[in-house]
C-alpha cells in the first residue's frame, strides 16, 4: 500500500480578512475532493490572509497511481479560477507495507 502526499503553497493576494482567505480555500478544497475523492486540508499559514497551504492525501496499492491522482489534482488546482496563485508543490509517496 502506499500513502501519496502533497503539499501545495497558495497565494491570495486579493484577500484582506482571513474569511476572504477562508473561502477561496474552501471553494478549492470542495471541488478537488469531490472530483479527485481525495483527502485535503488547509495545514500551514491559518492565521496569515494571503498566503497558505493545502495538504493533499491519497491511498493507493500502485506508487505510480498515487502520484498521478496528486498531479493531477494539483493541475486542476493550476487551471482553477480561485483568485489565487500556486506556489511551490511538494510530493511524496510512501510505500507503508
Amino acid at each position: 500500500m502506499y500513502v501519496g502526499a502533497c503539499l501545495v503553497q497558495i497565494e491570495i493576494p486579493g484577500a484582506e480578512s482571513l474569511k476572504d482567505k477562508r473561502a477561496v480555500l474552501q471553494s478549492a478544497m470542495t471541488r478537488v475532493r469531490n472530483q479527485f475523492h481525495v483527502s485535503i486540508a488547509e495545514v500551514e499559514s491559518q492565521d496569515r490572509w494571503t498566503t497558505g497551504a493545502l495538504g493533499i492525501a491519497v491511498v493507493s496499492n500502485d506508487a505510480v497511481h498515487a502520484r498521478a491522482v496528486l498531479d493531477r489534482a494539483v493541475r486542476f488546482l493550476e487551471r482553477a479560477r480561485l483568485d489565487a496563485s500556486i506556489g511551490e508543490v511538494e510530493f511524496e509517496i510512501v510505500d507503508v507495507f
